[in-house]
């Protein structure tokens, strides 16, 4: 087995992007728990990208199923530990397995469903014990979360809400976030827009254009529970193909600091739609000069890779855009040379959630508990 490397990092099958983005996720996700390096070798190994898929959910659901198993024998044998090492690791590769499928695929349901079945027994079995949490959002169809409490805390603890954008699951969190939470002394609220039924209705959902009203309810869930610091919440909208958490917490002043896009891919597509359009009308040459980024209430971090889907030279020009309305507003590029520079930090995420977590804590720390 051949790695490739080109432009934009190393590849495993040069001529199926996708799934060397996801492998390149799953290995990534070993530093953290989430895979075993061998594991995701070995599946590779027999993986054939040309066949339509089929060897991708074929290997990927095995070594899930593998590690479920051996999750449930260890915690009939009272090894909760081990239990709940493998339980981690299935729910990576039942989500692995089910990315080559539409919503309504019968095995992506399976896999999604038995994903579920595991974080609930991770999450129910972690010390102390976390909870599956339902938060109200639209008629009918309510958002489902993780809450998984602060170790040792007495009071009302602080909290990162890690909010998945569409398409993002919830239970990824459970291994690239959970433990930099938990080692600061933050609890955590990990939720996804997917819903907590099937994903079908998620199809009816993610073509909304407000799904940044979404982030207010999560605030409004919060602020409820008698073990949240209502002063001490942050935010990490995780994925730039969206700026719906960036636009939530720009309409919330209720949080004390916020990791997300910023708005720039917002910003990004308004100016290349205004570009175009100036093309098209000769009379309207910079139209898109006067395009400002939106006000927020706290403190930003913008983190990006310089390997990611927009330009090292773009994103610092829309983020001297963002900072004419923010004066509290920060942007790390991670470099080629330093890694986390893939698109969404995924050949590193262990650097980028070092550097994340760590500026948080500075500024929900900074406010007196």
């Amino acid at each position: 087995m051949k790695i490739h490397f080109g432009p934009g990092g190393w590849v495993q099958w040069p001529d199926s992007e996708e799934f060397s983005i996801e492998f390149m996720r799953l290995l990534g996700a070993a530093q953290e728990g989430g895979s075993m390096v061998s594991e995701c070798l070995l599946a590779a190994s027999r993986i054939d990208p040309t066949d339509g898929g089929d060897s991708w959910y074929r290997e990927w659901i095995r070594m899930a199923d593998i590690s479920n198993e051996r999750a449930n024998a260890a915690f009939k044998r009272g090894h909760v530990l081990t239990a709940q090492s493998n339980w981690l690791r299935a729910i990576n590769y039942y989500q692995a397995s089910a990315s080559d499928f539409d919503a309504a695929d019968k095995k992506q349901e399976h896999a999604l469903r038995t994903m579920r079945a595991c974080a609930r027994r991770y999450v129910a079995h972690l010390t102390p014990a976390g909870e599956v949490v339902e938060i109200p959002w639209l008629n009918g169809y309510a958002l489902e979360g993780y809450f998984l409490p602060a170790p040792a805390a007495s009071g009302r603890a602080p909290v990162v809400v890690c909010m998945g954008e569409p398409g993002h699951r919830k239970e990824e969190y459970l291994h690239k976030a959970a433990r930099y939470a938990r080692d600061r002394g933050m609890s955590m609220l990990a939720v996804d827009l997917l819903g907590s039924g099937t994903c079908a209705k998620f199809d009816e959902v993610v073509g909304r254009s407000d799904l940044e009203t979404s982030v207010g309810h999560v605030m409004d869930y919060l602020t409820t529970r008698d073990d949240v610091d209502e002063r001490r919440i942050a935010i990490l909208g995780d994925g730039s193909g969206s700026s719906f958490v960036a636009r939530g917490v720009a309409l919330d002043n209720r949080f004390a600091a916020a990791v997300c896009d910023g708005g720039i891919w917002d910003m990004h597509e308004r100016s290349f739609l205004m570009n175009r359009l100036s093309l098209n009308s000769p009379g309207s040459n910079g139209v898109d000069g006067g395009l400002v980024g939106r006000k927020f209430h706290c403190p930003v971090l913008i983190t990006m890779g310089e390997q990611g889907w927009l330009e090292r030279d773009c994103v610092t020009d829309l983020f001297e855009r963002l900072k004419i309305a923010n004066s509290d507003i920060s942007l790390k590029i991670f470099e080629s040379s330093e890694t986390a520079a893939a698109q969404g930090h995924r050949d590193n995420p262990t650097l980028a959630s070092e550097f994340i977590f760590d500026w948080m804590a500075d500024r929900l720390n900074s406010i007196s508990a």
